[in-house]
């Protein structure tokens, strides 16, 4: 069994993988030791981790995986990954972009892919049909937008997402609201309907804390898959385990 955990800006994702399928996805807003050792308790035949780090916060976790663990990889902008990165600035590239155009390419090998990631900023991934990651765009993320509006002005509120809102608003609450959540499925929707003009064929993957949000309100056919990062570095795992070998 493979364990895969992914520490973000707002939470982390973990999951257990067995012959290469999730058998158990959990999503915290911290993870420490103490976790771990239960977790780790709970799957006694995990003997191969992966850990994705947008912090520090994991050092700890790190140390306690290379002990427990036979074969352990700390993904970093080092870590051999089965795709081509042509990203010219590999140091700043966000790994969880680099994860989910893995897991994309392992869901969808030999395809062109775009890949959104609708979090706490939304990022827009392209990858070719040979495998190729050619980069792609990053904007603020939904709730971001929110509180931008309310921080970088006086009297603005700051307010939440509503599944229902009018095209236009009569209020304050409801321009904003209009705003930001019609403004984001345009940037998405005006993107998709860009890149498909480049690329007919090409497969729309939408994966976030937000994907369900913007799952049902985007024009454009999509596929969704929550656990696409997850994949990913269960993907890049399993190619180190054989490098290693």
């Amino acid at each position: 069994m493979n364990l895969v955990i992914d520490i973000g800006n707002s939470q982390t994702k973990l999951a257990v993988f067995d012959g290469g399928e999730i058998i158990q996805t959990i999503l915290v807003k911290s993870f420490d030791i103490p976790q771990l050792n239960v977790l780790l308790g709970s799957y006694p035949g995990v003997t191969n981790a992966i850990l994705s780090s947008v912090s520090e916060v994991g050092h700890g976790i790190s140390e306690a995986l290379s002990r427990e663990c036979n074969f352990f990889v700390e993904f970093n902008h080092h870590t051999p990954v089965p795709i081509t990165n042509l990203y010219e600035s590999k140091v700043t590239l966000g790994l969880d972009r680099l994860a989910a155009a893995i897991g994309a390419v392992s869901l969808f090998p030999e395809k062109e892919i775009l890949v959104i990631d609708a979090g706490t900023a939304i990022t827009f991934d392209l990858v070719d049909k040979n495998s190729h990651f050619l980069g792609g765009n990053i904007s603020p993320g939904l709730g971001m937008r929110f509180k931008a509006l309310h921080q970088f002005t006086r009297k603005l509120p700051e307010i939440s997402p509503a599944d229902q809102w009018p095209l236009y608003g009569k209020t304050t609450e409801e321009a904003i609201r209009a705003g930001v959540q019609q403004g984001m499925i345009f940037e998405i929707d005006g993107m998709i309907d860009h890149i498909c003009k480049e690329w007919p064929e090409c497969q729309v993957i939408l994966t976030g804390g937000d994907s369900g949000f913007f799952e049902k309100k985007l024009k454009n056919t999509i596929f969704v898959k929550f656990e696409l990062t997850l994949i990913g570095l269960n993907r890049i795992l399993e190619f180190n385990l054989k490098l290693s070998e």
